[in-house]
């Protein structure tokens, strides 16, 4: 039998520190399973030919890796100051407004992105700029004018964010560049879309309709950042094919002190409705300077784990860090001692539930056979990544092999938790032989040896999208 194999999922954001062959190359070896292309930087030309030298460098390698586009979105930023930078006191008076040309702010006032904002506040609403270090309060609108007074001072530097304490800002998801960008998306077929500060389901339906007029049917990720997507968790999720808890932009707007709870909350949610989550923002972040992470990060990507995410994702840390293979060495290795929990390998998911489709039945009925016997591994027959994506929900320490011909499941799969693609034809074989030809594949892979007890899910029209309606137990008997 090979080593144990990391069931979490590692996803790393390219950017000067590794969008080139030999980085790339090192990452890969080293355990990265998804590349995150971040649309807030770069040109999209810039990631198109970014996705094309991932799938090569993968392809050199034998390896399977995702691509995933992240949208920018309505991320609401001031203008630019004369000076670089102005410093606030508490009790000082400050305006926020639009129509303050972008570079020419003051310490008194300075212009803004978002033309909308005077219609979203009123006195008394809390403002958070630059991640929550410095905080307004507003005291008056004044036409497109917001005057506020500065409850907490600081040094303020041009091109910050802005977020409303609670929530409630109602830029849409989608903006211009972001539609605009949609079609670099398609035309490097990412695997995984991610969507920016989504506020509700509607967001998300905007997105999947204009991505299919380009084409593309591949996973929308509908990221956690805003408040008021809380309160609209259960449609967002159902709608999604997956969710990001982005904690950086959530934790300014509902504070930190909540996320811990709520992260816990989203992901149970995702898994239970059979959702891809990810978990990311600062895991870890000081990495980004040092060669080894802190005990805090160590901890927070453990209980990630433990909650259940599909992956774990690290963004400054791989894009401008200085050790960008490290963090991923690092965070592999962390993953792999959280996953020995028995919490982790053991699971009631669904129990009680009764199942709408035939595939869906024999992916639940498969993960309890194999989690209640010796099973050491499974081979899953897959044309689209359903089966291995029901069977991926039910937290198990027994591997699960997506066996598939089309490229595209085999990228898609590669976010799952404890699925690993593995390029194998259906056609090669005839239907009655392959249980055998699954579980001798099996045996190939180094999954399993003589004596050891395989399970094996099919259909009898293999390669037919939800096809699945069979599964069978054996103990490999000979090698040959």
């Amino acid at each position: 039998m090979g080593k144990r194999l990391r069931r979490t999922k590692i996803v790393a954001t390219l950017g000067p520190a590794t969008c080139n062959e030999a980085t790339m190359r090192e990452l890969i070896r080293g355990g990265l399973d998804v590349v995150r292309l971040n649309f807030s930087h770069g040109t999209s030309d810039d990631h198109i030919q970014a996705a094309a030298m991932v799938r090569d460098v993968a392809g050199q390698l034998n390896r399977t890796v995702g691509i995933l586009a992240d949208l920018q979105g309505p991320k609401i930023r001031i203008g630019g100051f004369v000076t670089g930078h102005v410093s606030l006191k508490q009790g000082d008076r400050f305006i926020i407004d639009p129509a303050t040309a972008v570079h020419e702010g003051t310490s008194h006032r300075v212009g803004i992105s978002y033309t909308s904002l005077a219609e979203d506040v009123s006195a008394r609403s809390i403002l958070l700029l630059d991640d929550g270090k410095i905080i307004f309060e507003v005291t008056e609108v004044v036409g497109d004018e917001v005057h506020c007074l500065v409850v907490t001072g600081g040094i303020l530097s041009g091109g910050k964010g802005v977020n409303l304490l609670s929530g409630g800002l109602s830029a849409g998801a989608l903006t211009d560049k972001d539609r605009e960008d949609m079609h670099a998306v398609a035309k490097m077929d990412a695997d995984f879309l991610a969507l920016s500060f989504v506020r509700n389901a509607a967001d998300v339906e905007e997105c999947r309709e204009r991505m299919a007029e380009l084409g593309w049917n591949g996973f929308i990720l509908a990221k956690i950042e805003r408040a008021e997507a809380l309160e609209h968790i259960e449609t967002i999720v159902r709608l999604a094919d997956g969710i990001m808890v982005a904690r950086g932009d959530l934790g300014v707007e509902i504070g930190d002190a909540k996320l811990p709870a709520v992260q816990k909350s989203l992901i149970k949610r995702a898994r239970t409705l059979n959702k891809v989550v990810v978990t990311a923002t600062q895991m870890m972040d000081s990495m980004i300077e040092n060669p080894t992470p802190t005990r805090a990060e160590v901890f927070d990507i453990a209980n990630a784990v433990l909650d259940g995410t599909d992956g774990v994702m690290l963004s400054a840390e791989t894009a401008v860090g200085k050790y960008p293979v490290e963090a991923v060495t690092a965070m592999g290795n962390i993953c792999l001692e959280a996953e020995r929990q028995e919490t982790v390998t053991r699971s009631r998911h669904r129990m009680d539930t009764r199942f709408s489709h035939i595939d869906e039945t024999i992916a639940m009925a498969a993960m309890y056979a194999a989690n209640h016997t010796d099973t050491v591994a499974i081979g899953a027959f897959s044309e689209s990544g359903g089966t291995a994506l029901w069977m991926s929900r039910i937290s198990s320490g027994i591997p699960i092999y997506a066996l598939s011909k089309s490229e595209r499941t085999r990228r898609r799969v590669s976010l799952y938790r404890g699925v690993y693609p593995v390029d194998f034809n259906p056609d090669s074989v005839c239907a009655s032989q392959q249980h055998a030809a699954a579980a001798a594949e099996l045996v190939s892979l180094g999954a399993a040896d003589v004596g050891d007890m395989v399970l094996t899910t099919s259909g009898d029209m293999a390669g037919e999208r939800g096809g699945t309606n069979s599964m069978r137990i054996c103990i490999i008997e000979n090698t040959n």
